[in-house]
């Protein structure tokens, strides 16, 4: 009856599609909100790094997002705040103290690389479970890889990205992005922590292939289900830089 079972158990694993798996993943428990610092750090193909800090504040699983550069102090003050709808009308700015200026970030502009980093605008928002169409494989009993194709309508500047995941947890652990010729653009290596019952996101390591640029990004005092506000998240709180 027992090897019965394990054998239904297998059966159901590998008969998972990977719109299910996606779906899965979506739906995972997290917090109203968190708090944050991150710590930033460039690192080009010379070996030369760049560190800058900053302050994040997000909700509803970071469709709703605001960043807040606090050092080095030429990028000090420089913030952002996104708001992903559920009617694909997303909204992202950007404040640049030294222009004096809001910049709109538009759809059009959503490959452009995030302060000098290895992460594009597009990077900063969600994936929507049905914006994309799925290839599911599964090479081993620990994890699933999971081929996810974004549709012609998302305008994306990738052709596919290729994610490891943990079937114990469901949590990316590697990434890969390739380009619409279908070139290795960037890796993506993932680490977690757990706070309260919740996976959350340590570590992120990014490497450009091409530009041999290497972006790392450190979560520390991470603070959740503080009572953040929807109204905070408006261009007006971009220029007010909070202590946490």
């Amino acid at each position: 009856m027992r090897f019965y079972s394990i054998i239904l158990l297998m059966s159901w694993l590998f008969s998972q599609t990977g719109y299910e798996i996606a779906e899965r993943m979506s739906s995972r428990e997290a917090p109203s909100d968190v708090k944050s610092t991150l710590i930033m750090t460039l690192k080009d193909k010379r070996g030369n790094t760049f560190e800058s800090k900053l302050i994040s504040h997000s909700k509803d699983k970071g469709k709703k997002q605001m960043i807040w550069f606090v050092s080095p102090p030429s990028d000090k003050g420089i913030s952002l705040f996104k708001i992903e709808n559920e009617d694909g009308k997303d909204l992202m700015k950007m404040w640049l103290p030294a222009f004096k200026k809001i910049r709109k970030i538009s759809s059009r502009k959503k490959s452009e690389n995030f302060m000098n980093s290895d992460l594009t605008f597009e990077d900063l928002y969600n994936r929507d479970v049905d914006d994309f169409t799925y290839d599911i494989d599964f090479p081993n009993d620990s994890i699933y890889v999971l081929t996810s194709y974004p549709k012609e309508e998302l305008n994306s500047s990738y052709s596919k990205n290729i994610s490891w995941i943990s079937r114990s947890t469901l949590l990316i652990t590697r990434e890969e992005s390739y380009s619409s010729k279908g070139a290795l653009l960037k890796t993506k290596e993932i680490k977690y922590t757990n706070i309260d019952g919740f996976d959350l996101v340590k570590e992120i390591n990014v490497v450009d292939v091409k530009r041999k640029h290497e972006t790392h990004l450190k979560f520390e005092d991470m603070v959740l289900n503080s009572g953040i506000k929807d109204k905070d998240f408006h261009e007006m709180n971009l220029k007010r830089l909070p202590l946490q």
